[in-house]
């Protein structure tokens, strides 16, 4: 993610969260074959009949009294009984309290982690039909640079995307409890420069990326799925080929993996990807956004591969073992530009934003290989963060982060699968015990895999037209 700008805040008059703007009105044969079409605010350009709604704005106050805080980046949708729950993290930077959440005057509340902090997560309750914000609010504090996380089988992962003191660290936000939660850290998924996570309900493990140059890729296996916290942080090696750089792999090119242990997970220094390598990891391009599917996972390294302007790799299970290959890659920055958060829609096309060099877009991979723009930030050259999907598929929601605008999305989105919705449903132990929730994986994540698929026997990538 990019370092630390310091929020634009537009003006009431600019901005309504109540007001539709939509890209042309004619009917459409395919949302994906169409061109872009210029937005007259000026905020981002989708394809004809699509239409977009600013749900929320940095340094808008919120029902609890704090405001809005700047750089929004990952997003998750929850469904809480009748609402829609979206969690929202904030990418702010050490000492920027004038992007944190707290207005003049008001102090960090008990549940910070570190008063001096002003990183967190918020959490926007939604009507699931006309997706008015019912109620939105702080659901955790006092931590720096949340980047990206993950949906589990508890709530919210986010992460902290630095190591300073204290920090470094992956936390829990509950999705289906209203109000702040004291924010603990989870010590066992390691402390580092952390990302994306992801974590498989079926046996509790969890995958874990971290945006460094020289990164490794992470599992924590628990050692049994009833005590998720207790057990074992692995990272990732290509066997027979120790300390593998991943950014040679060719397209296609599959490889057997295995996991080492990584000793101490918790360290005073900024080691952990380097403990791993010296057992043999692979080394990665910084690796970020995380897709989990039921037999694969998806990995977008952002400065990876040939031009070094990213790679999405593919983590298979299979009876035989792992295998790690590159379903795609960039070799022209004008078709796909560090791939950095990643999402699956409900018909399993992989939806892709960008933190480019030269403006963003959000990229949509279709099932039968070809690469599309989606939507591009008219505004500036600001990367668009946080892409997820409602669970009808009908609604997608993404961040502008510079300018701390979250959109929703509608239009003739196709459905030809559906995956079911994270449901809270029960109680686990700590730490910061939350409602368990179903994976998301499944079946759209399974039709991804399909589009990829299609996506490694094209030797060429190429763009949409009419």
């Amino acid at each position: 993610m990019p370092r630390l700008r310091r929020r634009q805040l537009l003006g009431a008059a600019t901005v309504c969260a109540s007001a539709w703007t939509t890209a042309g009105s004619s009917r459409a044969r395919a949302a994906t074959e169409r061109p872009l079409v210029t937005d007259p605010r000026r905020l981002l350009d989708l394809p004809e009949g699509f239409s977009y709604r600013v749900l929320s704005h940095a340094g808008e106050p919120m029902h609890d009294g704090y405001r809005v805080p700047g750089n929004p980046d990952a997003m998750g949708v929850f469904r809480v009984g009748d609402e829609l729950v979206l969690m929202r993290n904030h990418e702010v930077a050490p000492g920027d309290r004038g992007s944190g959440p707290y207005p003049d005057g008001v102090q960090a509340p008990r549940e910070a982690y570190d008063r001096d902090a002003y990183g967190g997560v918020t959490r926007l309750v939604l009507d699931p039909q006309t997706l008015a914000v019912r109620r939105q609010e702080l659901a955790l504090c006092g931590t720096h640079w949340n980047c990206a996380g993950g949906l589990s089988p508890w709530g919210w992962l986010t992460c902290e995307e630095i190591f300073a003191p204290g920090h470094g660290y992956v936390f829990l936000a509950p999705a289906d409890k209203p109000g702040l939660t004291a924010a603990r850290p989870i010590p066992q998924y390691g402390r580092f420069r952390h990302e994306a996570a992801a974590v498989d309900a079926r046996t509790t493990i969890a995958y874990l990326t971290e945006d460094r140059d020289d990164a490794a890729f992470y599992r924590f296996v628990p050692d049994q799925p009833s005590a998720p916290f207790k057990g074992r942080l692995q990272a990732l090696r290509v066997r027979g080929k120790p300390r593998f750089d991943t950014s040679r792999m060719r397209v296609g090119e599959q490889l057997a993996i295995d996991w080492v242990d990584v000793p101490e997970p918790n360290p005073a220094q900024d080691n952990v990807r380097l403990q791993a390598r010296e057992r043999g990891a692979a080394r990665f391009a910084r690796t970020e956004g995380l897709w989990l599917g039921e037999r694969e996972l998806f990995v977008c390294a952002t400065t990876g591969g040939p031009i070094e302007r990213g790679q999405i790799l593919c983590l298979e299970h299979r009876s035989e073992g792992e295998l790690l290959s590159v379903v795609a890659q960039s070799h022209d920055p004008a078709v796909l530009d560090m791939p950095d958060n990643i999402t699956v829609s409900p018909r399993g096309d992989l939806f892709i934003a960008e933190d480019g060099l030269d403006g963003n877009y959000l990229r949509r991979v279709t099932r039968d290989g070809r690469i599309c723009d989606f939507a591009r930030n008219a505004l500036s050259t600001s990367e668009l963060t946080g892409p997820c999907f409602a669970p009808d598929g009908e609604t997608l929601f993404v961040n502008l982060q510079r300018h701390g605008l979250t959109f929703a999305i509608r239009g003739p989105f196709e459905k030809e699968a559906q995956y079911e919705p994270a449901v809270p449903r029960g109680e686990v132990e700590p730490p910061a015990a939350s409602a368990m929730v179903t994976s998301i994986g499944g079946v759209g994540a399974g039709l991804c895999a399909l589009g990829l698929a299609a996506l490694m026997r094209r030797k060429r990538q190429r763009t949409c037209s009419d």
